[in-house]
């Protein structure tokens, strides 16, 4: 098997300044100041991995999921109708499943969130497996979501598989999971961030990974 396992959020959606904000607002909300840059430099985490750079643990403990299901609702309700996705998406994957490959999503955000998001995308009926933060324990930059894609894909030692996301967090959780990651850098981060976290070959954005497919590690050698 070939597969291609991709993030969404920053790699497949212009959502990462709308996540930031939700969460600063969200901070703000509880009485907590929080500066966007700072915020910004953490999406791609989950929450579980994001609220301890912000409050303690303890706090964390006993509002820790109030503040999380609040910013839920504040995305959904005021930011999420300003999603939209980066040029060249669906171009991409027709292209990549024209190549035989299969391909999965690993998000860390909640299974609801991921379903709208591919209906945002209008990928579905290309889409071969999802996973969620649902799916793991632990969410970027731990493996466990890249592990539950690659379960769900039925992955063995001698398939050939990439990941493809915007974060250092996606490169460093899928290299925990033995999966080399191609870098997209149109969720914000610096190319030298995600060299430095690993990726094998980094495209400015998914119109580019498609003209520069024949080249790209995705492609047939």
């Amino acid at each position: 098997m070939r597969a291609v396992i991709f993030d969404i959020d920053g790699t497949l959606l212009d959502s990462v300044d709308l996540h930031a904000r939700a969460w600063v607002e969200a901070f703000a909300h509880f009485g907590v100041e929080t500066d966007q840059g700072h915020v910004r430099s953490q999406i791609g985490k989950g929450g579980d991995e994001l609220m301890p750079v912000f409050l303690p643990q303890e706090r964390i403990e006993r509002e820790g999921k109030t503040i999380e299901a609040f910013r839920s609702d504040l995305f959904k309700q005021k930011f999420l109708p300003e999603v939209r996705p980066f040029p060249g998406v669906r171009a991409l994957f027709e292209r990549i499943r024209a190549d035989g490959l299969t391909i999965a999503l690993a998000s860390s955000g909640k299974r609801p969130e991921v379903e709208r998001y591919t209906e945002i995308l209008k990928i579905g009926d290309l889409v071969d497996v999802a996973t969620s933060s649902d799916d793991a324990e632990r969410s970027k930059p731990h493996p466990d979501i890249f592990q539950a894609a690659l379960t769900k894909l039925g992955a063995g030692r001698s398939d050939t598989i990439h990941a493809v996301g915007d974060t250092p967090y996606d490169a460093e959780a899928a290299g925990k999971a033995g999966v080399p990651t191609i870098g997209v850098l149109c969720g914000g981060f610096p190319e030298a961030d995600l060299s430095a976290a690993g990726c094998v070959a980094i495209f400015r954005d998914p119109q580019d990974l498609l003209d520069g497919y024949d080249r790209s590690p995705l492609a047939q050698r």
